[in-house]
């Protein structure tokens, strides 16, 4: 069976910020056209920090669309043409005290593909210290938080942690032990 959608037009409904949302004209496999609002994102890095001690390192920050703070890995999305590991690296070292010496891959995947085109590429920080002189953006707010793996394991059963992003990172750290 032939799933694809075919794109015949699209019109800008909001290109104000790095975000821009569309509405898509699509012919479906039936041949019957339909819209489809489509949210448009520059991609995002995301990255596992475990210290050297075996704690993760993890950002307290408030999510307005939430409503409320959350715990998560650090991350923060591409500037123009940027590479996602040079990504993985600056959001480390901009939302934490931390640096890694590099980060290496573990997965790449959508955040949210029935609506959004967002690709997050998730890192592992490879020799983490508490060595980073950078700093937040003006209006990033966050707090550094370090858990152990029966902590994590405690915050995610109280819902403490329930990014997608952060449960996907810290299920590949919680399964290597």
């Amino acid at each position: 069976m032939n799933l694809t959608e075919t794109l015949i037009s699209t019109t800008p409904i909001n290109h104000d910020s790095f975000l821009h949302i569309d509405r898509d004209q699509i012919r479906l496999p039936n041949g019957n056209e339909h819209t489809r609002i489509v949210v448009r994102h520059p991609g995002a890095a995301c990255v596992l920090a475990v210290t050297p001690d075996d704690k993760v390192v993890l950002v307290r920050q408030w999510r307005h669309a939430a409503g409320r703070d959350m715990l998560e890995i650090p991350a923060g999305k591409l500037d123009d043409g940027e590479d996602p590991a040079v990504c993985a690296l600056r959001e480390l070292g901009e939302e934490t005290p931390y640096t890694a010496e590099r980060v290496e891959k573990i997965i790449q995947f959508y955040s949210a593909p029935g609506f959004c085109d967002e690709i997050l590429y998730l890192y592992r920080a490879i020799n983490v210290t508490a060595t980073s002189t950078l700093q937040p953006d003006q209006d990033e707010f966050v707090e550094t938080e370090l858990l152990t793996r029966d902590e994590v394991r405690v915050a995610i059963q109280n819902n403490e942690i329930c990014d997608g992003k952060t449960l996907i990172a810290l299920q590949f750290w919680l399964e290597e032990k």
